[in-house]
């Protein structure tokens, strides 16, 4: 009976470690997109069927591709008034050219949305992956504005650049170092 309970106890202690973990790597994404001049690398929102897409789509055809949700779009809107309301100041905004990422980017209503081809999905690329992961550095490498830049692409693509891999419509928010690579700093699950 002891042991079972010090399991208990301890899977307790765990959640609780994690959860204010959660909380603190949430906080310092606040600070650092409220500071501006960082980017916010976010996996589009909710958009069934699994990885990739249907045999045959085109990226010019949003109706050959795994498009959002009723719920993505709802989140998008979401995600795209909470920043708002947090004051987050988003000076440019990228896209990877799927419909998913452009149409939760428009959705977030937060500003022009531009198609950044470099942020093109590596999973459906994956030939290309090295080429595009450098381009999306040097792309974010470069980033110099006062404001944030905002970048909404796939989850395999962040993965890439930053080893994390975000759900849905989370936001995984780095910035650049000295060292001229791109460092995490937090991570906001808004949906």
């Amino acid at each position: 009976m002891r042991r079972s309970h010090f399991a208990l106890v301890a899977l307790m202690l765990g959640f609780v470690a994690a959860a204010g973990i959660a909380r603190a790597d949430e906080a310092a994404a606040w600070s650092a997109l409220r500071a501006g001049q960082h980017i916010a690398l976010m996996r589009h929102a909710d958009a069934p069927g699994g990885v990739g897409d249907p045999p045959g789509f085109r990226v010019e055809d949003c109706a050959t591709q795994r498009n959002l949700s009723a719920k993505g779009r709802a989140d998008a809107k979401r995600i795209g008034a909470r920043l708002k309301s947090e004051g987050i100041a988003v000076e440019k905004i990228l896209a990877s050219p799927w419909c998913r990422c452009t149409e939760t980017a428009t959705l977030m209503e937060l500003g022009p949305v531009e198609a950044a081809p470099t942020f093109g999905n590596v999973v459906v690329l994956r030939d290309q992956t090295e080429a595009l992961t450098a381009g999306a550095r040097a792309v974010i490498g470069k980033w110099t504005g006062r404001g944030n830049l905002l970048v909404v692409t796939h989850g395999a693509n962040i993965m890439a650049l930053t080893g994390i891999s975000p759900a849905s419509g989370e936001i995984v928010v780095v910035r650049n170092s000295s060292a001229g690579r791109s460092e995490p700093v937090g991570r906001l699950r808004l949906d």
